[in-house]
């Protein structure tokens, strides 16, 4: 028997092979980038042939890095980013570009189905909002401005079920994915053709593979993925989930208990239910990896991916000292502006809005006095702030967790990590594993092939708590008055975006 387990996590810029012993040890890892395609403002689109192969060459040199053969692997499972738009066409290759999560081309779906009365109709059913970058919303979008595609498209694939499909041959809608696309009645864990019908695309319906769950056995691996990975044939797949799942399974989020804030691209906040929330204080409502369980989910594309386009545009020639890293420079500048010292807000909206449909990042309360370190400050609370108020309509609806789980590129930054329990009032709690979606993976692989009987028993073995952050009380006056000017600022530009149309 194998002892060891491959998460694969596929974001919206990069995938990541990751191999774990069965104690959720990290054995090797290795990445990609894959190459964001613009073809307009608003489109943001990667190569589905091009993410394959990247998939591909991460599990390959992931299980070289390792120094293991590829027979004692006993399971793989892949994440990735949900919303977004996989389409595998008719004909045998991809039907388009892969669409990734912070696209917003079909804004106008959702708005059109809430001024319709269409989303009061389906709402008990679907028990989420609807976004512009779900899968209901661009295959509606498809429908009207590229019918040739949309009538070629077999498979309606998220993220990582299209990888699954690649690895196997076989083709699932895995539960956690698919409950958030706009296109199940979650209620029910069910399609229902009537609901795609009242949102104008019935035909959707027959692109709907079977609903499969995140440790189900979902196909092993082919002849063709074999060649390309290093697997052996035969190797099981499990169904994967949803990365945000993964995540919050990898930080023993298992219990309604617990709730966790995710910052990566996307500002990620969550806890598990036995029911949704349905009074409308919540925007999503999907189901979580473990059957019975909702996740309850506040989100936006509001978090630290914001800081990387900062250091990838305004800090491309900073000179960093041998040994250190431009995360280690950002952080020491971050920490030499004192909170108090600093009114430069930033609207963490460079990829989206968690306000205003059409909201853009900005900077707010520039001076000549102001520097890098101001600015990074501001992005660092801005995006704080942005999760804060998930945190707020989350907590609106149930008590107060003892602590946060944190994951997410934030987490490895101990200014971040600080600030977030400064601005939230509440512990931070950090997991000892650097690749937490694919943790999540590895773990569903584990239940999968039968080590584990359920996440709960994973996560004792495989879950390690690195770290406790607790809320500096000298703070919290300071950081309450600067969020709601944060705020101010972000409800005074709702009233500009969109008004002035070019």
């Amino acid at each position: 028997m194998g002892q060891y387990v491959i998460g694969l996590d596929n974001g919206g810029t990069s995938t990541k092979a990751a191999i774990f012993d069965l104690q959720g040890k990290e054995i090797a890892t290795l990445g990609k980038q894959t190459k964001v395609i613009t073809p307009k403002s608003g489109y943001t689109e990667r190569d589905m042939e091009e993410l394959w192969l990247a998939n591909c060459d991460c599990i390959k040199g992931a299980i070289k890095k390792a120094g293991i053969d590829g027979k004692d692997v006993l399971g793989i499972a892949v994440c990735g980013h949900g919303k977004g738009l996989y389409p595998w066409g008719k004909d045998g290759k991809p039907a388009y570009n892969g669409i990734i999560s912070t696209d917003s081309r079909a804004w106008k779906y959702p708005e059109k189905w809430y001024e319709t009365g269409v989303y009061d109709e389906v709402h008990g059913q679907l028990c989420q909002e609807f976004m512009a970058c779900q899968q209901v919303s661009l295959l509606a979008w498809f429908k009207d401005h590229y019918r040739e595609v949309y009538d070629n498209i077999q498979y309606a694939f998220s993220v990582k079920d299209y990888v699954r499909f690649r690895l196997t041959g076989e083709a699932y809608s895995e539960a956690t994915d698919i409950s958030g696309s706009g296109l199940m009645d979650v209620k029910n864990a069910r399609f229902d053709r009537d609901i795609l019908e009242k949102l104008g695309i019935g035909e959707a319906y027959d692109m709907l593979p079977p609903i499969r769950y995140s440790y189900d056995l979902c196909g092993t691996i082919s002849e063709e993925a074999s060649v390309l990975t290093g697997l052996p044939e035969g190797t099981a797949v499990a169904g994967g989930m949803f990365d945000i799942d993964a995540c919050a399974v990898a930080v023993d989020v298992t219990s309604p208990d617990k709730m966790c804030t995710i910052a990566g691209t996307w500002s990620i906040n969550e806890y598990i239910s036995e029911k949704p929330v349905m009074d409308g204080s919540i925007a999503m409502n999907s189901l979580f990896a473990m059957p019975g369980y909702y996740l309850v989910e506040e989100c936006s594309a509001t978090s630290s991916g914001n800081l990387e386009w900062y250091l990838e545009n305004c800090m491309e020639n900073e000179l960093i000292p041998e040994g250190q890293s431009i995360y280690s420079i950002v952080n020491d500048k971050v920490a030499s502006v004192k909170a108090e010292e600093c009114d430069v807000y930033f609207l963490p909206f460079l990829y989206g809005s968690n306000t205003h449909p059409l909201g853009k990042g900005a900077f707010i309360g520039l001076t000549t006095y102001h520097n890098k370190a101001h600015m990074l400050r501001a992005i660092y609370e801005g995006v704080v702030y942005s999760h804060k108020t998930h945190i707020e309509k989350l907590l609106s609806s149930r008590e107060k967790p003892e602590a946060i789980r944190m994951a997410g590129g934030a987490a490895n930054s101990k200014v971040w990590v600080q600030m977030f329990a400064d601005v939230l009032g509440l512990p931070i709690e950090t997991v000892d594993a650097k690749e937490l979606g694919a943790l999540g993976c590895g773990m569903a692989a584990t239940i999968a092939a039968g080590v584990y009987k359920d996440y709960k028993e994973a996560a004792k073995c495989m879950v390690h708590v690195s770290g406790r952050v607790e809320p500096n009380p000298d703070m919290q006056d300071i950081y309450d008055k600067k969020y709601k000017k944060y705020r101010a600022v972000s409800k005074a530009l709702d009233t500009v975006w969109g008004q002035f149309e070019v």
